[in-house]
């Protein structure tokens, strides 16, 4: 049975850090690219960082780059987000997610709410 497992996220001052993690079971972990998506209220899903698999090279959000970094382990089968610098408008729900390259299957995460006050 795939899962995706988010945990981390809360409540923050503007400017604070989180750390969010996604551990990920029921498929081979290293073979998959991995994302962060997050949506806030009233918006659509969108995509804050990806790293793939074969290279781990990685893509970033405008709105994130220099703040968020986006990390994986694969032998824990978990992939990370740090989140620094963090501003309201970053509030949403964040959800992991699974490809398999270059056009397999993909899984999604229940997702875990980040809040920021400011």
């Amino acid at each position: 049975q795939v899962q995706l497992v988010e945990s981390g996220g809360g409540l923050v001052q503007a400017g604070g850090s989180l750390r969010l993690s996604c551990a990920a079971s029921g498929f081979t972990f290293r073979r998959y690219d991995m994302s962060w998506y997050r949506q806030a209220p009233g918006k659509e899903r969108e995509l804050v960082a990806r790293m793939r698999a074969t290279d781990q090279s990685t893509r970033y959000a405008d709105a994130v780059k220099g703040r968020f970094t986006i990390s994986r382990d694969n032998a824990k089968s978990t992939v990370y987000l740090e989140m620094n610098s963090l501003k309201p408008e970053d509030a949403a729900v964040y959800y992991c997610k699974a490809d398999e390259p270059p056009f397999g299957a993909t899984y999604w995460g229940q997702g875990t709410q980040v809040t920021v006050s400011s």
